[in-house]
């Protein structure tokens, strides 16, 4: 049985390939999954009209990424937190990638933070400035600096 895969599939192939299943397989798994097309002419136009549309749409999605970064570039967080005695004191807490992602939603952009997106190795714990990668796509990232210093 010939199908064309909708999606990407490890041990068959990638979305458009034309593929040759045994008949159970396409009829009982791979079609009512919605995972692949009857292989026809017809089907195999709809699959490179939806390649093109998954093409513009993520070329769409990266131009709103580079937007969304250039407002978020160059900011700056000011955390002022208890923490214990010394020059780089312990914190009695931490500031968090959702501290972080709080802050930023404060500053009235147009869009929300998530903080999915703010990319914390571990929670701050210590007095200092820090840069803070913030991942919008796979192919965009934001720095932003957060200080955080003693409260008097």
């Amino acid at each position: 049985m010939k199908l064309i895969l909708k999606k990407d599939m490890s041990n068959l192939g990638v979305v458009g390939d034309v593929v040759d299943v045994k008949a159970g397989y396409g009829r009982n798994y791979l079609l009512p999954q919605g995972l692949a097309y009857a292989a026809s002419a017809a089907n195999v136009k709809r699959v490179e009209e939806e390649k093109k549309l998954g093409e513009e749409r993520s070329r769409r999605d990266y131009l709103e990424a580079r937007r969304r970064a250039s407002q978020l570039e160059g900011a700056s967080l000011t955390f002022k937190v208890r923490a214990g005695e010394g020059e780089d004191g312990k914190l009695f807490g931490s500031v968090t990638n959702a501290d972080v992602a709080d802050r930023l939603n404060e500053r009235g952009m147009d869009f929300e933070v998530d903080r999915k997106w703010i990319h914390l190795e571990e929670p701050i714990k210590t007095l200092g400035e820090f840069k803070v990668p913030v991942r919008l796509t796979a192919d965009v990232t934001a720095e932003v600096e957060v200080r955080v210093e003693r409260a008097e």
